[in-house]
């Protein structure tokens, strides 16, 4: 027998007791280290596995408009949900439960056998089906109340307010926007469960309570905005647009009163109508403006010097300069005219030359980005676009020619909303102001949480500046092709725009935009504003013609309903044994005469059209009583008999006047020898008796 020496054993009983007083500080470590450190966490966790959560859904905040009017409420709803676990028979309840809930049997099934505490079944059952659900008495399955949005006024200001899916959360609009401030905090019913997941008979329950969201107090008036709908619907139907906009806002504030946009949805079953009728087109789509962005180009011209207000102009008609063609809207031209007549005529030409010659492509610029173009305004609204306008330097051929056309509308690309705040800024003051959509945030008790205040984003002009163009405008009015805007005793100053539409392919369609801008009164404004007519279906296509009446119907209510003051303007002493001629362009021919008649005048008239497309005497001239008025009226497009533009380039003055003559077309010569430029190009549907403009140049 091997024999151990005493220092050996002595060695291994130490390295024992060294291993066992190891073991057991290790344990012992851990044992508080689960007792005392991790005491209170394992407690919460184990009685996190006993209970169940129930949620219990926060209230959905309203938006109130302007004078706290709801919008957008909040309503309860019965919802069925069910506790897997304590299901006795999954394919008994989902045998009963089916035909109640209008589900399908194998998706109950699936949604039954989960190993989740809680599932959804449905999340909005009427009174009479949730009665009935409570009446099976089936283990496992219970009904709870869950918010519901719910918009009391349907349509109403729905591009704006957007809507808020089935989980309560919003999706587009305003909903979206201040989705943090509205949707609030949920809470939760807590109950303690057994090992399988049932509830603990007797055990204590624990509600936390949900935080309803805020409030939004909108600067819209829903009064306003049911007018602007009112007669944006009944305009898009009569003029067979394929879509209208209209909106309104305080000039001094950048509030916006109404915003109003054609077709349109109910939030409350959003989803009944294809996507495009839910977008707010206001704030998204962009247009090429035309002649209403002659108040841009106009205003930028008397801020720099470079023309005045009595400064004459004769219309060249087709202007051939820049490398290209620019051409006045009216084929007979409109003569001899001041700066003030030119803009109440909308001549393209003296904007032409203003922008690509008075003020230059930087200099124009400056004013077009000054007014808020090619970038967005910063509205609290989701989607907004900044628009489309080029840098000085960018266009690569012929930018003249380019910033010419800018000068009445044509190669820029704006939104409804930039054009409105635009024109706020000349009834402003010259103030730029950022629009606002929201006034207030409110809690549910009514106290404010956050308010927005005006916030101005420049000085675009000077005030002189505005004031003088605002009398410009109002002259448009008064006696040029924006007639129909006015309102009698609120003193409308305004511009018509007609534009057309770019085609796919290049160059424009057949398609136009009737608009409107304005602000009324002009000496104390207290709504500015716009109406466009996208893709209008009637000829003549103005925005005189058609787009002008409907902002005076809008305004006119609208400024009845806030209480201002109709003040009629002093009627200028006629000379005795005379009488004043009156404004008549771009009204319908029977309304044209009888405005005559009851002025003590006679008319004149030629043309087959329905509107009125110029007048002599002009508008506000004294003339003796029974004299003639004569009325040029616009041609019915639809009854001309249209004619193909030849190509003449290449020949003699004589072969080209023969072959046009042919056709039934009249020409117009500049320079001598052979034909090197026609306008309008070969090709052109035109009415017959139309004038072709062939430039002729002698052979190098």
């Amino acid at each position: 027998m091997k024999k151990f020496s005493l220092v050996t054993v002595r060695k291994r009983n130490a390295m024992l007791l060294l291993l066992f007083t190891a073991i057991f500080t290790i344990i012992t470590l851990k044992l508080f280290y689960l007792d005392v450190i991790m005491g209170d966490r394992l407690f919460a966790w184990a009685l996190d596995q006993r209970r169940g959560a129930i949620p219990i859904l926060a209230d959905r905040g309203d938006i109130l408009d302007r004078n706290l009017t709801p919008l957008a409420v909040s309503m309860s709803t019965d919802a069925v949900y069910a506790i897997p676990a304590e299901v006795e028979d999954v394919a008994k309840a989902a045998a009963d439960l089916a035909p109640l809930l209008d589900l399908d049997y194998d998706w109950l099934v699936e949604r039954l056998s989960r190993k989740q505490r809680m599932v959804w079944l449905k999340l909005r059952v009427d009174p009479d089906t949730a009665k009935k659900v409570r009446e099976l008495k089936l283990d496992g399955i219970d009904i709870t109340v869950r918010p519901q949005r719910f918009y009391p006024h349907d349509q109403l200001a729905a591009h704006v307010i957007g809507f808020a899916g089935i989980e309560n959360q919003g999706l587009e609009g305003l909903e979206k926007q201040y989705e943090q401030y509205l949707k609030g905090i949920d809470g939760m019913l807590l109950q303690e469960r057994d090992a399988t997941g049932r509830v603990i008979p007797g055990a204590k329950e624990q509600r936390i309570a949900p935080l309803d969201g805020h409030d939004l107090v909108l600067t819209i008036d829903h009064v306003i905005q049911y007018i602007a709908e009112r007669e944006l619907a009944r305009a898009v139907v009569e003029t067979q647009s394929e879509a209208g906009m209209i909106l309104l806002v305080q000039p001094q504030t950048g509030e916006i009163l109404a915003s109003a946009v054609y077709p349109t949805f109910n939030p409350n079953d959003y989803q009944a109508v294809p996507a495009e009728y839910r977008r707010n087109r206001i704030f998204t789509d962009i247009y090429e403006p035309g002649s209403t962005f002659k108040v841009v180009t106009g205003a930028a011209a008397l801020e720099t010097g470079v023309v005045t207000l009595d400064e004459t102009f004769v219309d060249p008609v087709h202007l051939n300069k820049w490398g290209g063609w620019v051409n006045c809207w009216r084929s007979q031209g409109h003569g001899v005219q001041t700066f003030v007549e030119a803009t109440e005529n909308s001549c393209n030409p003296v904007f032409a030359i203003l922008a690509a010659d008075r003020l230059g492509p930087k200099n124009f610029y400056k004013y077009i980005t000054g007014f808020g173009f090619g970038e967005k305004t910063g509205i609290d609204f989701p989607g907004e676009r900044s628009g489309l306008v080029p840098k000085p330097g960018e266009i690569k051929h012929g930018e003249l020619l380019q910033w010419a056309n800018i000068g009445f509308g044509q190669g820029v690309a704006v939104t409804a909303l930039q054009m409105a705040m635009m024109v706020s800024a000349i009834a402003n003051k010259g103030k730029l102001m950022k629009p606002r959509l929201v006034k207030e945030i409110r809690d549910r008790n009514g106290r404010v949480v956050e308010s927005f205040q005006p916030e101005m984003v420049r000085q675009v002009i000077s005030e002189a500046t505005a004031m003088d163009f605002a009398k410009v405008m109002r002259s448009v009015v008064v006696n040029g092709s924006g007639a129909r805007g006015e309102v009698p005793g609120y003193r409308v100053a305004g511009k018509t725009g007609t534009a057309q539409i770019p085609a796919a392919t290049g160059g424009y369609s057949d398609d136009r935009v009737a608009s409107f801008i304005g602000f009324a009164p002009v000496d104390d404004p207290q709504i500015a504003g716009i109406v466009v007519l996208y893709k209008i279906g009637v000829r003549p296509a103005y925005g005189g013609t058609w787009a002008a009446p409907v902002f005076s119907a809008v305004v006119g209510d609208a400024l009845e309903y806030l209480g201002v003051e109709r003040l009629f303007e002093e009627k200028i002493p006629v000379t005795p044994g005379q009488v004043f001629v009156p404004n008549v362009v771009n009204l319908p021919k029977e309304e044209a005469l009888e405005m005559l008649r009851k002025a003590r005048l006679e008319a004149s008239v030629t043309g087959s059209g329905q509107f009125v497309e110029q007048q002599f005497p002009k508008p506000g001239a004294e003339v003796p009583p029974g004299t003639k008025v004569h009325l040029a009226f616009f041609s019915d497009e639809g009854d001309a008999e249209m004619v193909v533009v030849p190509d003449v380039r290449g020949t003699s003055l004589r072969d080209a006047a023969v072959e046009l003559g042919r056709v039934g077309l009249v020409i117009v010569v500049e320079g001598s020898g052979m034909a090197k430029e026609q306008v309008p190009p070969p090709g052109t549907l035109v009415p017959k008796g139309e004038r072709v403009y062939v430039k002729f140049a002698l052979p190098q």
